[in-house]
C-alpha cells in the first residue's frame, strides 16, 4: 500500500453521500460499502485500531474508488447492483445460500402447478409458501394435482397423454376447454393455499361418503387417502401464536467477536415455515451491512406484506428502496417476533461462532505455510487434472482458489486434443489456459499445483518459459505416498517439502485434489453420457432433427428403420436424404458383423 497516495486521495473525499469500492494489489474489487458522508466512513477504514478482521481487510487494499449520489438510498442500491455485478470476497452476499421452494401457478391460458425456487423469474405468476423444505412443497403439489386437474407438461403435444387418460389433466391440447374451468379451478387452488382448506375438506368428505353409498370403494379409499394427505400437509405446520395478518417477516441481527449474525423468521398466518440464519465476519458499518443484506434478500424472495425490524435500527435507506411496509413493534407480538430473532441470533453465533473461526484461522494458516514453502505468496492457486478412458474423451479441468476458498466463477473445462499421455495433457491445458490469459490480460495465479510430481512439474514448467511466465507464477508438484495419499510438495528445483497430516495446509490441499479431481469427472461423464445417447442419424447428411425425429416416430423404434426398404424411408424423406440413411444403416450393419 502506498500510504502517501492513499492520504492524498482520503484528504480530497467529499462530504456526500455514495458508495466506496476498494482494491487490492490486481485492480480487483474486494469490497463495496455505502456510506452517507463518504469523506468519513471512508477514513474510519485507515485511522485508528481496529479488530482482526478489518485489519485483515485494510493490509489487502492497494487503491479506492467512489461514486457520490444524491441520497442514501440511491448509495444503497448502488452498492447492491456492484455488490451482485463484482461479487466482492469481502461482502456480505445472499448469493451464495439456496433459496425455500415455493408452490408456483402460472398464469399461462391453461395453468401449471410447479415447485419453484426462482421466484422472480416469471412475475406474473403466483407463489406461495415459502415451504420448510422441497419434500413438504411436492406433497402439497401432489395433493392438490389429484385433485385439480391443470395441465402437467411443459409444452403444449399434439395428443392427449397418459394424465388425461388417468383423470389427472383435461387434455386441452386436443380438447376445447373453457377458460372459465381453469379460473375456477386457479382459485380454488389459490383459497387453499392461502390457508382456506374447509372447502376442500368438505368436499372430499362428501365424494367419499357418495363413493362409500354406490359401492365403488376402491374411489372411497383415494378420497380417504386425499383427505390424510390433506390432514397430513396442514400438520406440517408449526404454530408459534396464532395471528390471521398473513405475510410477516422479522429479522434483527446480533454482533461480537468481529462477527455478525443475522436471523429473521418468515411467518405465514401466525405459522413460522423457517428461519433464516447468516454468520459472517463484519468489515463495514452493522447497519448498512444489514441494509445491505435485506435488499439482496428481497431480490430472491418474494416481499412481505410486513417486515418487523429492531425498533433502535436507522431504516430510513430502507424505505422506498423495499416495496413494502417496514414497522418497528415496540410491543405485543411483533416486539416478541423481534426478540425472538435477536435470542437466536445470540444463540447461533456462540454455537457457530468457534467453529467459523477455527476454519478460517485453519485456511489462513493454511495458505500463509504455502507461502512459506513456495517462498513467495501463493494468495491464489491454480490446479488442473484429467481425465479419460483409453484416450477416448479427453477432457481438463482447472480450480482456483483465492486464499484457500474456491474462486468458482473462475473454473475453467477443456476439450483436450492429446491422447492419453499425462504429460502431453498437462501441456495443452497449460498452454491454453495462460495463453489466453495473456492475450485478455487476465489475472495470474500467484501459483500453480500440479499433481503427479516431477514429470508434470517439468511439463508446466516448459510451457510457462515458453510464454514467459516461468518468473511470475510458481509451480509446485503434489508428491503422494505408496497409498497415493499427499504427503509432499516440490518445488521446480526437486526439493520436497513434507507436510504434517495434521496441519491444515494438508486438509486444504486434499480438498483441492478432490474439488479438481471431481469437476473433471464430472464433465467427463457428462460428454460420455451425450456421445452415448447420439444417434447414427446424426451423422448422416441431409438429416436434421426434424426428419430424424419424423422417421422414427413413423418406423416405430430404429431396429424398424434400419430393416426398412429404400423405398419405404422415401415414403418419409427424399429420396436422396432416403438412400443416405439405407446406405449409412447397412454400412453400420456390415460393421458390427466384421
Amino acid at each position: 500500500m502506498d500510504r502517501e497516495y492513499i492520504k492524498a486521495k482520503l484528504v480530497n473525499l467529499p462530504h456526500e453521500p455514495g458508495s466506496y469500492q476498494m482494491k487490492d494489489k490486481n485492480n480487483e474489487i474486494i469490497y463495496v460499502g455505502k456510506a452517507k458522508d463518504l469523506h468519513n466512513r471512508v477514513n474510519q477504514y485507515f485511522t485508528g485500531s481496529h479488530d482482526f478482521k478489518t485489519t485483515k481487510l485494510v493490509s489487502n487494499i492497494e487503491d479506492f474508488d467512489f461514486i457520490v449520489t444524491k441520497t442514501e438510498k440511491e448509495a444503497l442500491v448502488l452498492e447492491i447492483n456492484l455488490i451482485k455485478k463484482y461479487r466482492p470476497k469481502y461482502n456480505i452476499q445472499f448469493i451464495d445460500d439456496s433459496s425455500y421452494p415455493y408452490i408456483k401457478l402460472t398464469k399461462e391460458k391453461y395453468p401449471r402447478l410447479l415447485v419453484a425456487r426462482d421466484t422472480r423469474k416469471d412475475k406474473k405468476a403466483k407463489y406461495f409458501g415459502p415451504f420448510p423444505d422441497a419434500t413438504a412443497a411436492r406433497n402439497t403439489q401432489k395433493l392438490l394435482q389429484g385433485l385439480y386437474p391443470l395441465r402437467r407438461c411443459d409444452k403444449m403435444k399434439d395428443k392427449v397423454c397418459l394424465y388425461y387418460h388417468m383423470g389427472q389433466c383435461l387434455g386441452p391440447c386436443e380438447y376445447d376447454i373453457p377458460a372459465e374451468k381453469y379460473e375456477q379451478m386457479s382459485e380454488q387452488i389459490s383459497r387453499f393455499l392461502n390457508g382456506d382448506t374447509k372447502e376442500m375438506e368438505n368436499e372430499l368428505r362428501e365424494k367419499m361418503m357418495s363413493a362409500s353409498e354406490n359401492l365403488e370403494f376402491e374411489k372411497a379409499q383415494e378420497y380417504k387417502e386425499m383427505l390424510q394427505s390433506l390432514a397430513s400437509v396442514a400438520k406440517d405446520k408449526q404454530n408459534i401464536e396464532k395471528d390471521q395478518r398473513g405475510a410477516i417477516d422479522a429479522f434483527a441481527w446480533y454482533f461480537e467477536k468481529g462477527y455478525l449474525a443475522i436471523t429473521g423468521f418468515l411467518v405465514r398466518d401466525g405459522v413460522v415455515l423457517n428461519k433464516e440464519f447468516r454468520l459472517r465476519p463484519l468489515y463495514g458499518d452493522i447497519e448498512d451491512e444489514f441494509s445491505s443484506f435485506l435488499v439482496q434478500f428481497y431480490q430472491e424472495h418474494p416481499s412481505p406484506r410486513e417486515l418487523l425490524l429492531p425498533k433502535d435500527f436507522d431504516c430510513s435507506s430502507l424505505e422506498g428502496v423495499l416495496d413494502m411496509r417496514i414497522s418497528q413493534p415496540q410491543k405485543g407480538y411483533r416486539r416478541k417476533l423481534i426478540e425472538m430473532c435477536l435470542e437466536n441470533a445470540k444463540k447461533q453465533l456462540a454455537l457457530k461462532f468457534n467453529t467459523v473461526e477455527r476454519q478460517e484461522t485453519m485456511t489462513s494458516n493454511a495458505v500463509e505455510e504455502l507461502s512459506k514453502l513456495a517462498g513467495r505468496a501463493m494468495n491464489r492457486v491454480e490446479l488442473f487434472d484429467n481425465s479419460h478412458i483409453s484416450g477416448a474423451f479427453t477432457v481438463a479441468s482447472c480450480v482456483v482458489y483465492e486464499d484457500g476458498v474456491p474462486d468458482k466463477k473462475s473454473y475453467r473445462l477443456y476439450k483436450l486434443h492429446t491422447g492419453n499421455s499425462d504429460v502431453d495433457s498437462m501441456k495443452e491445458v497449460v498452454y491454453r489456459r495462460y495463453f489466453r490469459l495473456l492475450k485478455e490480460e487476465g489475472r495470474m495465479p500467484d501459483g500453480i499445483l500440479v499433481d503427479g510430481g516431477w514429470i508434470q512439474i517439468e511439463a508446466a514448467k516448459e510451457i510457462l518459459d515458453s510464454l514467459g511466465l516461468g518468473e511470475t507464477i510458481k509451480i509446485m508438484g503434489l508428491v503422494k505416498d505408496d497409498h497415493h495419499n499427499t504427503n509432499a510438495l516440490m518445488d521446480t528445483d526437486g526439493e520436497t517439502f513434507d507436510i504434517d497430516k495434521n496441519s491444515g495446509l494438508f486438509f486444504l490441499l486434499t480438498r483441492m485434489q478432490d474439488e479438481v479431481h471431481r469437476v473433471a469427472i464430472t464433465y467427463h461423464r457428462k460428454l460420455r453420457s451425450k456421445a452415448q445417447t447420439k444417434s447414427i442419424l446424426d451423422e448422416i447428411e441431409g438429416i436434421g432433427p426434424k426428419r430424424k425425429k419424423l422417421l422414427l416416430k413413423s418406423f416405430g423404434n430404429f431396429t424398424n428403420l434400419k430393416n426398412a426398404s429404400e423405398e419405404d424411408i422415401a415414403k418419409v424423406v427424399p429420396k436422396e436424404a432416403a438412400r443416405n440413411v439405407y446406405e449409412a444403416l447397412h454400412a453400420q450393419n456390415t460393421m458390427e458383423e466384421e
